[in-house]
C-alpha cells in the first residue's frame, strides 16, 4: 500500500464517489484511480467501497474504519510536511482563514493587519462560508483555522476554542418610533418587519429562541448572511434590523441608529476551531492570541491535549 491509494480512497469520497471527479482533482487519469483502489482493497482483504456495476456507491462498514485511518495517516504526513517548513523558515508560509462574512468584514481586518506587520512573508488567505463549509474547510486541511459563531463546537474532530463574546443591536433609521422605546422590548420589534440574518449565521438561533420563548411571531421579510446587505435594505425603509453590534458603526452608518440588544437575545460566543493532532505552526499560535489574548500558546496545547475541555473556564472575554 501507498500514500497514492490513501489519496484516491480520501478524494473519491470527497467527489462524493466520482471517481472521474477525483480524478480530475488530483490530476491524474479515471482509470488509474479504479486501478489503485482495487489493489489497495486486494491488499487489504476487504471491500473499501460499495459497489453497482463499475460505480461505486457508498463506502461498506470495513471501509469507514479504513478511511479514519487514512484520514489520520495523511494528517501525519501534512504534519510532517509541515514541521519541516517550520524548521527551514519560521517566518513565512500559506496561512488560510475559513470564517464568516461578519468576522472577515468587522473582526479581523486590525488583526490581520497586525499579524501582517510581524509576520510579512506569511501570505494571508480568507476563505468565507457558512460555519459547516468552515469546518469542512479544517477537517479537510484546506484552511488552518476557522473562526465562528456557530456549528464549530459540535465537530469532535475539531477543538474549539473561545474567542470572544458580543451582542446583537437593532438598527433603525433616524426618527424610528423604536428609538423612544427604553428599554427595547421584544413586543415592540414585533410590531415591525424585520431584516436579519440566514439561520445558520450571527447568533440568528439565539434571537429566534428568544422570540419563541415569549410566544411572539416575528415578521421576518428578509435574511441575509451579510450584515451591510442588512443595513443596506433597512436603510431602504423595508423594516428594523437586527445585527451583531460589531457591524454598526456611528462614523459610517450615518443614516442609521443603533439600540442595544443584548438584554434580550443575551450573549454569542465567537469562537477558533482547528483540527485535532494538528500540527500548529509558530505564527499561528501568534494570530491566535492575536485574535483572543486569552488564548495563549499554553492554553491552547492544553486544549488540543484535552479536546478543548480545560479552556472555558479559563477564557475571558470582552463584551
Amino acid at each position: 500500500m501507498n500514500i497514492h491509494q490513501f489519496r484516491f480512497v480520501r478524494e473519491a469520497v470527497r467527489q462524493n464517489f466520482n471517481l472521474t471527479d477525483a480524478a480530475k482533482a488530483l490530476f491524474t487519469s479515471q482509470p488509474g484511480v479504479s486501478k489503485a483502489i482495487l489493489e489497495l482493497e486486494d491488499e487489504l482483504g476487504v471491500d473499501i467501497f460499495r459497489r453497482h456495476g463499475k460505480r461505486i456507491r457508498d463506502l461498506t462498514e470495513p471501509g469507514k474504519k479504513v478511511l479514519i485511518c487514512i484520514e489520520k495517516i495523511l494528517g501525519e504526513i501534512e504534519n510532517l510536511k509541515k514541521i519541516g517548513s517550520e524548521y527551514a523558515a519560521t517566518d513565512q508560509g500559506n496561512f488560510v482563514i475559513a470564517t464568516t462574512h461578519t468576522q472577515a468584514r468587522y473582526s479581523l481586518p486590525q488583526v490581520i493587519a497586525e499579524f501582517r506587520k510581524r509576520f510579512p512573508k506569511v501570505r494571508v488567505s480568507i476563505q468565507q462560508g457558512s460555519p459547516e463549509h468552515l469546518a469542512e474547510l479544517v477537517l479537510n486541511n484546506q484552511a488552518d483555522i476557522a473562526i465562528a459563531t456557530e456549528g464549530l463546537s459540535e465537530h469532535p474532530q475539531l477543538v474549539s476554542l473561545p474567542g470572544y463574546q458580543w451582542q446583537h443591536a437593532v438598527v433603525v433609521p433616524h426618527g424610528h418610533p423604536l428609538l423612544a422605546k427604553k428599554p427595547l422590548a421584544l413586543e415592540d420589534l414585533v410590531e415591525y418587519p424585520i431584516i436579519t440574518y440566514d439561520l445558520a449565521f450571527a447568533g440568528r438561533p439565539k434571537i429566534n429562541d428568544a422570540f419563541a420563548k415569549k410566544k411572539l411571531q416575528p415578521d421576518i421579510v428578509l435574511e441575509a448572511i451579510d450584515a451591510d446587505v442588512i443595513k443596506t435594505y433597512v436603510e431602504a425603509g423595508l423594516g428594523v434590523g437586527i445585527v451583531s453590534a460589531l457591524a454598526y458603526d456611528a462614523q459610517r452608518d450615518t443614516a442609521l441608529e443603533m439600540l442595544p440588544a443584548g438584554h434580550l437575545f443575551g450573549n454569542n460566543t465567537t469562537r477558533v476551531a482547528i483540527k485535532q493532532d494538528a500540527y500548529l505552526r509558530s505564527y499561528t499560535y501568534t494570530f491566535i492570541e492575536l485574535f483572543s489574548p486569552s488564548l495563549n500558546k499554553k492554553l491552547v496545547d492544553q486544549a488540543l491535549q484535552n479536546h478543548g475541555q480545560s479552556v472555558e473556564e479559563n477564557a475571558s472575554y470582552d463584551i
